[in-house]
């Protein structure tokens, strides 16, 4: 049976504050727990007033230390904003505090926009262009320390932190294949290249010693409901605020309305609906035939569930509608 875990991003409702975003991330992680899911993941994007995982390590701190057995990890920490080693400390720190527990996904995009990301990088150059290198770097403070080494990652050294690659473009598959790593792709936003990049990952990758044969997941959005229409309903909270990102005004999540059509332009309309093609939105049977659909025509080892739904309650049930889901599948 393939593993389902859960993507969140500690949504900041509209009315509502960073507190309470927290608050609800942390019961949505012991929920999934619950339900058997694997892993739980935080995302880091800076400057997004609807979006508290800012400081991903630390909101994973807070997600760990209010659960048990689930996995918890950053899908992910944008590596360009820091230091290898700054980030071998966190997540050696989280290792060492959690033990067994803790996933370190990478990206290479900035997670924000560019003013912001000059801020985040003060007195770096460029550093997208170093992306390989930096992965290979922050691999070894994970090493088992070498007599007389210069600069340790402590805590860090020697201590397992699994790093996974992540990518929405051609770009990290085939980095995730040369590396020998895991690979997950961002078909929640930016499905465009979903087939392709887990084609040149597989066929491309190279054994390693953390990995001997590829290992790819897929996050989508999956809003699961009693009936299609209020799945629909729900759904409309992410397409309000995608709207508003894409025009420049991100804000905190707003709630859900039974119609679009005075919040969207047509031109809107079409780019919310192809960068969330891969969503399955709908009732129990209609959420089945939609991941079974996207499980065969993948075939992804792990599939990663993600839904800004702005009930909280809702996305409860949500969540355990997919778990059950899940259990009925092939």
């Amino acid at each position: 049976m393939v593993p389902f875990s859960v993507l969140d991003l500690a949504h900041i409702l509209q009315g509502s504050d960073a507190t309470d975003a927290l608050v609800r991330t942390r019961e949505l992680a012991r929920h999934a727990e619950r339900l058997g899911y694997k892993r739980f993941w935080l995302a880091e994007h800076h400057n997004m007033p609807g979006i508290a995982s800012a400081a991903t390590a630390v909101v994973i701190g807070h997600v760990a230390a209010g659960t048990s057995t689930i996995r918890v990890g950053a899908g992910g920490i944008m590596l360009p904003n820091h230091a290898p080693l700054v980030i071998a400390e966190q997540f050696g720190t989280l290792a060492a505090l959690f033990p067994g527990r803790i996933d370190l996904g990478l990206g290479r995009a900035p997670g924000t926009d560019q003013p912001t990301a000059r801020a985040l990088r003060r007195g770096r150059a460029d550093p997208v262009d170093t992306f390989p290198q930096d992965v290979v770097e922050l691999q070894s403070y994970f090493h088992p320390a070498a007599p007389g080494q210069v600069v340790q990652a402590v805590p860090g050294a020697g201590l397992d932190v699994p790093i996974w690659l992540l990518g929405s473009s051609l770009y990290g598959a085939q980095l995730a294949a040369a590396l020998g790593l895991p690979f997950a792709f961002a078909a929640h936003f930016a499905p465009d290249h979903l087939i392709n990049a887990l084609r040149l990952y597989r066929n491309g990758f190279r054994p390693s010693p953390r990995l001997s044969k590829p290992y790819a997941m897929a996050a989508i959005q999956v809003f699961a409901a009693d009936t299609d229409a209020e799945a629909s309903y729900h759904f409309t909270s992410l397409q309000q605020s995608f709207v508003s990102l894409r025009r420049g005004t991100p804000g905190p999540l707003p709630p859900p309305v039974r119609s679009m059509d005075a919040l969207w332009s047509p031109a809107e309309q079409a780019g919310v609906n192809a960068a969330f093609r891969e969503a399955v939105v709908g009732s129990p049977a209609t959420v089945q035939r939609g991941l079974a659909a996207f499980l065969q025509r993948t075939g992804v080892d792990e599939l990663m569930v993600t839904g800004a739904i702005h009930d909280h309650a809702a996305r409860l049930h949500s969540l355990s509608l997919i778990a059950q889901i899940r259990a009925s599948l092939p």
